[in-house]
């Protein structure tokens, strides 16, 4: 896509990873930055968005980073004070903060569901809250929220509380998109399949029998192209979404998961 975001600036929310590899959030801030865009990476862990940073600003991009916990408002609008500080405006807002925690409603404690609330659903609430007024008055922007399938299928063990934030997610979009449009405000809603990214190894192994290589194989398993995506998959459909490409497309649910919804198990 080239230089497609060529000037435009671009919060990332999550733009670190929790661990070795490359996470959702780390992928598209980087690849934003390749297609021209000035970074704004936010992340709860300084050094996860600085190794975001480095990465961007070794090939010649522009990144600043910001510590902040998403959940928190005043967190939110320090990271919108900042951003207009140094930048002037708000082109992309992209909410790719989220944790996995398993659990149905007997089991999941009340604890597990409100931190899931919280960190997956309310953050989406007020990053839009405190920036959907800067691209109103700009008369653009584009609001791209990272949900997941989990919002529309049983995915083989109990996720309420995650199956909950995500599917708020959806009407979320649903109603910015409707909001805004008149505005110049678009918002699109990317529903992740089964992924192969740090946060999911960790948290969902037990699930799997405890041992990662198991889950690995099981996931690839399911998905009708064999293969689960990685967090690049997610970043080429935020970056297409994010662009003038796809100036006539809001309040789409778009699913990037190898087929996997299409099937009924």
């Amino acid at each position: 896509m080239g230089k497609s975001m060529e000037g435009k600036v671009i919060i990332v929310m999550g733009a670190g990873s929790v661990g070795e590899g490359w996470g959702n959030g780390k992928a598209a801030a980087v690849l934003y930055a390749r297609a021209g865009g000035k970074i704004v990476a936010v992340d709860r862990k300084l050094s996860a968005a600085e190794e975001t940073r480095s990465i961007i600003e070794g090939e010649g991009g522009e990144c600043i980073t910001v510590e902040a916990d998403v959940s928190s408002a005043d967190d939110i609008q320090r990271i919108v004070a900042d951003t207009l500080a140094r930048f002037g405006r708000i082109d992309v807002l992209h909410n790719n903060v989220g944790i996995a925690e398993t659990g149905g409603p007997e089991d999941a404690s009340i604890e597990s569901w409100n931190r899931l609330i919280a960190i997956n659903q309310t953050s989406v609430f007020l990053t839009c809250k405190y920036v959907l007024p800067v691209m109103k008055a700009q008369k653009s922007g584009v609001v791209i929220n990272i949900g997941s399938i989990a919002s529309r299928r049983w995915i083989g063990f109990p996720y309420l509380g995650y199956t909950a934030s995500k599917a708020a997610i959806v009407g979320m979009t649903q109603n910015i998109a409707v909001e805004y449009a008149p505005h110049g405000v678009r918002c699109n809603c990317i529903l992740p399949g089964l992924m192969d990214t740090p946060m999911i190894r960790e948290p969902l192994k037990a699930a799997y029998g405890g041992d990662i290589e198991t889950m690995k194989a099981k996931r690839h398993a399911q998905v009708p192209t064999g293969r689960m995506g990685d967090a690049w998959d997610v970043a080429y459909a935020a970056l297409f979404l994010a662009s003038d490409h796809a100036r006539y497309i809001t309040g789409v649910e778009l699913p990037v998961d190898g087929g996997l919804t299409l099937k009924c198990v």
